[in-house]
């Protein structure tokens, strides 16, 4: 961009009215970042109004290879110009049979996870849909067990297992079946909630059905940054395999690589019966969710569980380019580097704020500012933070938690500007 045009988008003023004007009044990440984006390159995004910000929030983890990758936008350019096929329902394409054999190749088989995949339409609710109804239908049961914290999606089905009341409340979900076990910790502290699931489960005065199923995130991302231990995790899989009740492991938000491997379960060394996956796994932020299981759980008869855009043949380049990344010695030493380099920042926050508690895993961090000023001072840093060029999101319960999510890629000038910016805002907090 030119010296002019950037003088240009300064000085001209910021008009929102279309969007005022035209969109619901759902939306809401707008509202946080009151800019007009229009490109976005590496680890970041360039506003109309000329001004250039660090992302720290990549896409809610759907770009956690950045924004326009090279690597993979040479593949999503190549197909595209070779009039590849856009749209493929579930029928049989070469798009598909790559990504499938590069995902076994690259993921499945050096992890030992024999699985078979399916393809459950543009979003992670999606998977999450399909999963609870393959274990509906694997188990005879329709009960499943959930956490508190817990979020897995906004369609019927996923807000049933969601933590949150407010967005149960919105859609109308009353969460009937669905028992809410308190997750490992949270902001009340630690609790042996895989004791009180066996002791649901055995006792036959409990009140309570045998599950399906249950569904967990191995780190909670929105419930507030909280990682299960590899332990918790392993205790979680013996129980649920001598009760024979199906467990889901939602790597929607904490996986491809977001914590550090590239399924975050991996570090518990436990195979799940079904993993959900979506958001990064399209690679380039292309909308693409697979639910994969256990190939003996695969009871569905032909076309009982279907969806339009389950076949997202450009999500499916994107995705394959992405699984091939992860060969590449220079992009996982990279994200390595990286790591170190935002622990590193943890550290000099809890140092400096002893109030504070920092957790996280790979490159997903948050800070909690609970017992720290609270949601009031989140809010404070993070219009600080975007005031001075930084993008990045809140969690937890009342939005008390900064929520970090660089690109696993971020080149460490950029990370040490973000991170500094963040820095001053807690200071300024």
């Amino acid at each position: 961009m030119s010296i002019a045009s950037v003088t240009r988008h300064v000085t001209r003023a910021v008009d929102f009215s279309v969007f005022e004007d035209l969109e619901s009044d759902v939306r809401v990440y707008c509202r946080k970042f009151p800019v007009v984006f229009h490109r976005a390159k590496g680890a970041e995004l360039y506003a109309e109004d000329g001004r250039t910000f660090i992302d720290f929030f990549c896409g809610a983890g759907t770009l956690n290879y950045g924004h326009n990758n090279e690597f993979i936008k040479r593949r999503v350019t190549e197909y595209l110009a070779g009039d590849g096929l856009m749209h493929g329902l579930d029928m049989y394409t070469v798009a598909k049979r790559e990504l499938l054999t590069t995902f076994a190749d690259t993921v499945l088989r050096p992890k030992g996870l024999d699985y078979k995949a399916q393809f459950c339409g543009p979003t992670g609710t999606d998977a999450v849909e399909a999963a609870l109804k393959l274990a509906r239908k694997v188990t005879g049961r329709s009960g499943v067990f959930a956490f508190t914290g817990a979020y897995h999606g906004m369609s019927r089905g996923s807000l049933g297992v969601t933590g949150g009341l407010r967005a149960r409340r919105a859609g109308g979900v009353s969460g009937r079946g669905v028992t809410f076990i308190p997750y490992e910790d949270g902001p009340q502290g630690p609790f042996d909630s895989v004791a009180l699931i066996e002791r649901l489960i055995t006792d036959p005065s409990s009140g309570v059905e045998p599950p399906a199923a249950v569904i967990v995130e191995p780190m909670q991302m929105e419930g507030g940054m909280y990682p299960a231990s590899a332990d918790w995790l392993r205790r979680l899989r013996e129980v649920t395999e001598r009760h024979g009740v199906l467990l889901i492991l939602d790597e929607i938000q904490a996986g491809c690589g977001r914590t550090g491997t590239f399924f975050c379960f991996e570090r518990a060394g436990i195979t799940p019966d079904v993993v959900t996956v979506s958001k990064a796994i399209g690679g380039y932020g292309l909308p693409l969710s697979l639910a994969l299981f256990r190939r003996e759980l695969d009871v569905w008869e032909p076309g009982e569980h279907t969806g339009t855009f389950r076949g997202n043949q450009l999500a499916f380049v994107a995705a394959t380019a992405a699984c091939e990344l992860w060969r590449e010695t220079r992009f996982r030493t990279d994200m390595v580097v990286a790591t170190r380099r935002l622990e590193r920042f943890g550290r000099e926050v809890t140092a400096a704020h002893p109030g504070v508690a920092v957790r996280g895993l790979g490159m997903a961090m948050g800070i909690d500012l609970g017992a720290a000023g609270g949601a009031e001072r989140a809010g404070r840093v993070q219009r600080y933070a975007f005031e001075h060029g930084v993008v990045v999101e809140l969690c937890g319960r009342h939005d008390e938690v900064v929520k970090i999510l660089p690109p696993l890629n971020i080149d460490i000038p950029r990370l040490d500007r973000g991170v500094g910016v963040l820095l001053d805002a807690l200071r300024a907090g």
